[in-house]
């Protein structure tokens, strides 16, 4: 039987799933109406915060999608990005502009991740 636990469990979803040796992790946003420095810290500080729940952390990270509300915001984010992630431990990443879910809301990260 393959080990199966949630974490943060709502209504409507886990903020944290771990299935085997991987980390699924739903989509997190930082606080809405901020500039998209501030809520891409948000959304990346969540990120480790869950990540550091489930026993890992940011270097494990297996894939990223990141959802922009606009293209524009590209460059901010990568520069945000790049500070974050350590150097040599860079996911696999891909990164489109869609309609975000929820008013004042301009990024959301989906992350899946490694165990030790």
């Amino acid at each position: 039987m393959t080990h199966l636990k949630r974490f943060d469990v709502g209504p409507r979803m886990s903020q944290a799933v771990v299935h085997g040796e991987t980390v699924y992790l739903a989509g997190q946003c930082g606080k809405p109406f901020a500039s998209i420095d501030e809520q891409t810290q948000g959304a990346l500080a969540k990120i480790s915060q869950h990540l550091n729940t489930v026993g890992s952390d940011k270097t494990r990270l297996l894939t990223v999608t990141i959802w922009l509300s606009s293209i524009a915001d590209y460059d901010a984010v990568n520069r945000i990005w790049d500070a974050w992630i350590p150097p040599g431990t860079a996911p696999a990443r891909s990164c489109g502009e869609v309609q975000i879910a929820g008013d004042g809301y301009d990024i959301e990260i989906i992350c899946t991740a490694a165990l030790p």
